[in-house]
């Protein structure tokens, strides 16, 4: 079977393995054949070779991780050892190993669900960052009155965007480097800011903080404290970015003086959170239409993360198909 990966900085080789043997699948595995995949934000460090903390990323200029650096996919079930997936149902959700570059991929069951037959895989692997943020909101306060600044307006900060306005933010703030203005609206962003965070903040008058603020950027330190410095009194920052490194310093005298809360974590509940993802899509039909901008045959990895790699105005997501 073809594989892709990750064989030294910015460069992608493609080789055959064996295909999975389904009687070795653990309890609660799934054997999928490839359908789609997307890029994510997250992906990127193991595109430019980093140094990542899989106990497999190992090779000597890059990971070297067979299917490596994919998460977002989707597949059809081929074999399962899982009581919830069925032989030819189409499932989507996470490649457990972030190994999904790969005509055949066995992942954990419990992170993967059904899609609504009416989507096509490039549109339905677009569930996967969306029940991600469907789940970071659940542990929001009530967002509905409240100014949202989400800062970073990439595929996952314009999800935020979108979900924060839907559940009844009376404002919604953008900020990015990149000039988002032709999409903001869409994405149910009132006030698109193309500056980068720090500018931001440098000209955020006090009476018009926001009263949650999502980081939606990773990858960095700055972001973090510049998102603590936005929030208005007694309001909450959700660190959703992933980091690089693994301490950050910030400002407890801010947090301490503005009486603020500082959230993070991943994604728990993963079959749950893609079946509600699964349901707003429904809810809202013009969302993933409006967001997958660019579809690559697998065999073009190279070039669909080239382009990941550089922002640019009219992308947002990148998807991969066989």
């Amino acid at each position: 079977m073809w594989c892709h990966r990750v064989i030294a900085p910015y460069t992608f080789e493609k080789i055959e393995l064996p295909e999975p043997d389904p009687a070795t699948l653990d309890p609660g595995q799934v054997l999928l054949k490839f359908a789609a995949a997307a890029i994510c934000g997250s992906d990127m460090p193991g595109f430019r070779g980093t140094q990542g903390k899989l106990p497999a990323d190992t090779g000597p200029c890059a990971a070297d991780i067979d299917g490596f650096p994919i998460h977002e996919i989707v597949g059809e079930v081929i074999a399962s050892a899982h009581p919830e997936h069925q032989v030819g149902t189409m499932v989507v959700g996470w490649a457990s190993a972030f190994d999904g570059l790969k005509e055949q991929v066995v992942s954990d069951g419990e992170g993967l669900a059904r899609y609504h037959p009416a989507l096509s895989p490039e549109q339905a692997v677009a569930l996967q960052p969306l029940a991600c943020v469907l789940y970071a909101v659940e542990q929001l306060p009530p967002l509905a009155g409240k100014h949202v600044a989400v800062i970073g307006q990439g595929s996952i900060g314009l999800l935020f965007s979108y979900v924060a306005k839907a559940a009844g933010a009376a404002r919604v703030t953008g900020v990015d480097p990149v000039d988002r203005s032709a999409v903001a609206a869409n994405f149910g962003v009132d006030n698109a800011v193309r500056a980068t965070s720090d500018r931001w903040i440098a000209h955020l008058d006090a009476w018009d903080k926001p009263d949650i603020v999502i980081e939606a950027v990773g990858h960095q330190v700055a972001t973090l404290t510049h998102a603590i410095e936005a929030a208005a009194w007694r309001g909450t920052v959700f660190y959703f970015g992933v980091p690089d490194d693994d301490c950050y310093p910030i400002s407890m005298r801010a947090m301490l003086r503005s009486n603020l809360t500082l959230m993070s974590g991943v994604t728990l509940d993963r079959r749950r959170v893609l079946a509600a993802a699964d349901a707003f899509a429904r809810e809202h039909p013009q969302l993933l239409p409006a967001y997958v901008t660019h579809t690559f045959p697998v065999d073009e990895v190279q070039q669909a993360f080239e382009l990941a790699a550089r922002p640019t105005p009219g992308r947002i997501k990148i998807v991969l198909v066989p």
